[in-house]
Formats: structure tokens, sequence, C-alpha cells
């Protein structure tokens, strides 16, 4: 099953708008802490609304940890950057991959892009920056669940609660 990885987040709004597509998609969602906010935080409950209940979030304590769960479950991890090497358009995903996006404020670190197995960006007009990030990981998971067959009730079924582990 394909999973969104939040590496650090610090933009409440941000991560509980990408929470809240999560559950409304079936994707299971990877918190790299430390946060920048703390999930009490009324920006983050009100982008996640009650969404948040419904979502299978799985928190790591540091990036070291995450690397561990996932090497042990046998994922892919794939790095959606601004400077990715790969547009999106070109990427082939997998089932079980994990997209993994960064900080709007300092997107990722260098241990960070090494781990990655893939980076891909979104093409966009030269000279402007970036998207929100919010917005780019839902054009990105769009995409890869398009890829992979994987949007809820594409078969007649709602696949539920997407699994944390």
């Amino acid at each position: 099953m394909l999973r969104l990885a939040l590496f650090q987040p610090d933009i409440p709004q941000n991560a509980g708008t990408m929470i809240r597509m999560a559950a409304c998609l079936g994707i299971a969602v990877d918190i790299v802490e430390p946060a920048a906010f703390d999930v009490s935080d009324r920006h983050f409950r009100r982008s996640g609304m009650d969404y948040l209940e419904r979502a299978a979030v799985m928190r790591h304590d540091f990036f070291a940890a995450f690397e561990r769960w996932r090497h042990d479950h046998g994922h892919r991890l794939v790095l959606a950057e601004t400077d990715g090497t790969t547009p999106l358009s070109d990427f082939v995903f997998r089932p079980d991959d994990i997209v993994l996006v960064g900080r709007e404020s300092a997107g990722v670190t260098p241990a960070v892009q090494a781990a990655a197995e893939a980076s891909l960006h979104i093409p966009m007009r030269a000279g402007l920056r970036s998207l929100n990030v919010a917005l780019a990981a839902a054009m990105v998971m769009g995409e890869a669940l398009r890829q992979t067959g994987g949007f809820p009730g594409r078969d007649g079924n709602d696949h539920g609660h997407p699994e944390a582990s």
C-alpha cells in the first residue's frame, strides 16, 4: 500500500491538509519527527477536521527510526522535491512506495536525500520556485494512485482504513 511521509513538518495547516487527503484516499501517513508544532495545535486540528481520527498515522521519533522501520517493511523511498531528478510524468510508481515530502521552510537534509531510492519533481514554469507542499503531495499521490490502481472504490469496494503498520 502506498504511503505518504512528512519529514519534520513545520506548518500545521499543511500537515492537517495532507493527513485529511490521506484519510480520504486510503493512504497511510508517516510523520518523521520532530514536528514544529504539537498535534493539539488549533490550525492543525482545523485543517484536518474530523479526518485526523480517520487517518492511519504512524509517528517516528527521528529519521533513523523511520529508516529502520521502512527497511524492515520493504518500502522504497521516493523523495518529492523541487530539484528531484525525474519529472513526475516520467516516474513509475510501485504499490509499496513511500512518497516523502520535506519541510516547506527547509526541505530535507542531505542524509535524507541520500537515503531516497528515487527523487522526483513536478515540472513547472521557469522562474517559479515551488508549489505548496500539500498541493504537491496531492498531485504526486494522485499520480501514484492512478498508476497503481489504488484509488478507493475503483473496484466497487471501499478499501476501508489503511493499515498503519
